[in-house]
């Protein structure tokens, strides 16, 4: 029993954030499993998990509410940590550096500014790192923010994580589901047309290979912050891996650091979020997830929807829930990606006050399990 108390401990320790708000609960961890299973923020509640599969976690996430009001990010990155890490490291700080120099609100625009900022940043660090770690060039990071700013809501998106708006139908009691976030990847016959219209003269612009389309048959994603050595000619040559290198000079960047945003005004009957990266979305469908945390308590919807996530990649492999549970990392690659889940749970009455923490909120997920 004593045994069994003290794994308990370990696996759920101190309330995490800023605070002792014991509405805050705690960060457990279940293996490869990070999770928070209920918190408050400014405007609601949220809950919010992570579960590895890379050797290395590459999926970085965090959630910032305070005065200025909430700030969501989840950052899937890709060919390893570095960007990921540098993205939840500075983003939101040059969103409030912004602000600050301009004594201004949230917009669409100032969030574009911070999103360029943190860009620029990462390739002066590249450019720094260039002589001792050169391969940081070819890492990225996708990029989905959200803001809660004055009853409105900002969705900004770099690659294939998406926001889904939970929204009840009259007085049904039904949820639809709404995506909220545009999607860059050259898998979507829309982006394969906007890269042929950007670049005329290139018939290699996107390749299909074994069944996926890719931008110069290297990365899916066709915006990024990152990804450098696909945006800036000097970074395209050795050292770099041979796998990541052109034949071709590069005459402007193939990638884009230009997030789509939108503004959403909170509606009375806007719910939830869901915030999460592809790897949620390769095995459930928008109106599956809204479904889940719907019919569910609020507590512990992040992790639930990976657990049907890992649920439904199992069946697919045609094998057991549990056996797949099993698996460690790097190998458990192989039937999935790390997956990042944040859901915001939405008070209107708070939303409506202005209300603001007594304390500000700071999560962030846990950098490696």
């Amino acid at each position: 029993m004593l045994q069994a108390l003290m794994s308990l401990i370990a696996r759920c320790w101190k309330p995490f954030g800023l605070g002792d708000d014991a509405n805050a609960g705690r960060e457990c961890k279940d293996g490869l499993l990070w999770f928070r299973d209920i918190g408050r923020f400014a405007a609601g509640d949220f809950s919010m998990a992570v579960v590895q599969a890379n050797q290395v976690l590459e999926d970085q996430s965090q959630i910032e509410s305070g005065p200025f009001g909430t700030f969501v990010g989840v950052y899937d990155g890709h060919g390893g940590p570095d960007c990921s890490r540098y993205v939840c490291d500075n983003l939101f700080r040059n969103l409030q550096a912004i602000l600050a120099e301009s004594h201004s609100v949230v917009t669409s625009e100032v969030i574009q500014q911070a999103f360029r900022r943190t860009e620029e940043g990462f390739t002066a660090l590249v450019s720094e790192l260039w002589s001792s770690r050169p391969q940081i060039a070819t890492t990225g990071t996708c990029c989905l923010v959200g803001v809660i700013c004055r009853q409105t809501l900002f969705v900004a998106s770099l690659g294939d994580s998406r926001a889904v708006l939970g929204r009840r139908v009259g007085n049904t009691g039904g949820m639809a589901a709404m995506q909220l976030s545009t999607e860059h990847n050259a898998n979507i016959e829309a982006v394969r047309q906007e890269l042929k219209e950007l670049h005329p003269d290139d018939p290699q612009i996107v390749v299909l290979r074994h069944g996926v389309w890719r931008v110069k048959g290297i990365i899916q994603v066709s915006r990024s912050i990152g990804d450098v050595y696909m945006k800036h000619a000097q970074f395209n040559r050795e050292p770099i891996n041979a796998k990541f290198r052109l034949p071709e000079p590069m005459n402007m960047p193939f990638l884009s650091a230009n997030p789509t945003v939108i503004s959403h005004p909170i509606q009375p009957n806007d719910s939830f979020l869901i915030f999460a990266s592809d790897g949620l979305w390769e095995h459930l469908s928008n109106d599956q997830a809204v479904d889940i945390v719907h019919s569910s308590p609020r507590a512990g919807s992040a992790k639930r929807l990976i657990k049907a996530a890992l649920q439904e990649a199992a069946r697919k492999r045609e094998m057991r829930y549990s056996d797949l549970y099993k698996i460690d990392k790097k190998v458990r690659r192989h039937f999935h990606d790390d997956i990042t889940v944040i859901v915001l749970f939405l008070n209107h009455d708070l939303i409506s006050r202005g209300a603001v923490l007594n304390t500000p909120l700071t999560v962030r997920s846990a950098l490696d399990h």
